[in-house]
């Protein structure tokens, strides 16, 4: 089984690693060019293109301006620990054991604007591009143009090389969609999380976010290579509800917390 997960706009470059082990992302050369064209933007620019502050788009400058494909442990950091938002809370890759992080090497994938797909130790420097970005460049008018089947071949070649017939969609749909579906060579299963609110299941952003995180967690933990071990997934309370799941799509829900 490989998991695809998305990436976080909150970053952590402060906390202390747990391991130097560190991988280089596969895709630098993409990367490269989507820096060079970004250099070219001023801070209203990209302030206007990625709807942020004046303050987020000067450091973003900053970043384009700093950014150098030789990373290292003194200006980059692996992704699995880079990331800091919802999904990543669930994960909690801090706590993960030394076996767990070798395992999600081969199995766990984040997508990646700028980077394209990521392994969890693939060092990267810090950096903000949405890949609902509509960034004109030189291959389209967005991001999912510029990508085009890069993405989606590596993830084949992962699914090879891990043995793996089943891609897990734990991505949010703005990155899911620069993955090309129908050349996938893997079934696709995609978990839904629903909690209960005034008595109805449904989708809430936060804690959909963090139960992605929970699954890639034990998913990793407990190595996971079929889709019915999945339905054991009980972390923080959640349960399989078999009746309004589908081959394909695998329903969870939780009752209403109380405090």
């Amino acid at each position: 089984m490989l998991a695809l997960i998305s990436p976080a706009k909150t970053l952590d470059y402060e906390s202390t690693l747990p391991t130097d082990e560190h991988t280089l992302p596969r895709l630098l050369d993409h990367s490269q060019e989507l820096i060079d064209f970004c250099r070219s933007l001023s801070a209203t620019e990209i302030a206007s293109l990625m709807s942020v502050s004046e303050k987020i788009a000067n450091l973003n400058v900053e970043r384009f301006r700093d950014w150098s494909p030789d990373f290292n442990l003194a200006n980059a950091r692996q992704a699995i620990f880079a990331f800091k938002g919802d999904v990543y809370t669930g994960l909690d890759a801090y706590h993960l054991k030394e076996k767990d992080i070798a395992f999600a090497q081969t199995h766990l994938r984040m997508l990646s604007g700028l980077y394209g797909l990521l392994r969890p130790l693939d060092l990267m420097m810090p950096y903000r591009l949405e890949m609902g970005t509509k960034l004109h460049n030189s291959r389209g008018h967005n991001l999912y143009e510029f990508w085009g089947s890069q993405i989606t071949d590596l993830i084949n070649t992962d699914l090879k090389d891990a043995g793996s017939e089943i891609l897990l969609n734990l991505a949010s749909d703005e990155y899911y969609k620069s993955v090309k579906e129908s050349k996938i060579q893997a079934k696709i299963i995609k978990p839904v999380f629903l909690d209960e609110k005034n008595g109805k299941f449904k989708v809430i952003s936060f804690y959909a976010k963090k139960a992605r995180g929970l699954m890639a967690r034990f998913m990793i933990e407990h190595q996971i290579n079929e889709v019915k071990a999945l339905q054991e997934f009980d972390s923080e309370g959640y349960f399989f509800d078999k009746e309004n799941s589908t081959a394909q799509e695998l329903v969870f829900k939780r009752h209403e917390q109380t405090t």
